[in-house]
């Protein structure tokens, strides 16, 4: 089990909620994993985990605004992440991003390494058809992608074959995520 370490008030726990309030203590229809589950899994004994919240100024906001593009759009100007450590030295950094595919949310956790290129990406709910959620093989491909114009359904990333709103809809989480890292640097902040 983890050690979880909170550095946030109650009051500062911002989007996460959502998130929280979709997973539960019990994975709702469609759900794969809880976020605890998920965050376990990232960070496996004898990693810790803490759990933080950045705060980003309007520049900081716009900026990563510009960054993420304009099909996936940024609004958040606060963002709860946990960070994963093993021997004092970072290992990844989860977040979590709620977005509507096609008429329900999807809920994805996206590990960022250090070195700034996604580790992972796991689905912690997914409740449109069956037949759009996408395959891990799919997902594996995000894997050790940086921020760069690649990140994308015309660069690096092929489109799923009949799930085109769900392609979409993940690879703009991905940018999304990594230019709010970007923004955050939380291993380069205490």
């Amino acid at each position: 089990m983890s050690t979880w370490a909170i550095s946030s008030s109650a009051r500062s726990l911002g989007p996460l909620v959502g998130v929280v309030a979709l997973l539960g203590a019990a994975p709702p229809l469609g759900a794969q994993i809880t976020l605890q589950e998920a965050v376990d899994a990232a960070f496996p004994p004898p990693a810790t985990v803490e759990r933080k919240t950045a705060y980003l100024s309007q520049a900081a906001l716009d900026s990563a605004r510009a960054e993420a593009g304009p099909d996936a759009p940024v609004s958040q100007s606060v963002v709860s992440y946990y960070v994963g450590s093993r021997d004092g030295a970072p290992v990844g950094v989860a977040y979590f991003d709620s977005h509507r595919v096609r008429t329900v949310n999807e809920v994805l956790m996206i590990v960022v390494a250090p070195d700034d290129r996604i580790r992972e990406i796991e689905i912690l709910r997914f409740a449109e058809p069956p037949e759009y959620r996408p395959p891990d093989r799919w997902l594996a491909q995000f894997d050790g992608q940086p921020l760069t114009p690649e990140l994308s359904l015309r660069g690096d990333i092929a489109m799923m074959t009949g799930a085109t709103l769900t392609s979409n809809a993940v690879t703009r989480a991905a940018r999304r995520v990594l230019a709010l890292h970007r923004r955050i640097r939380p291993f380069t902040n205490p």
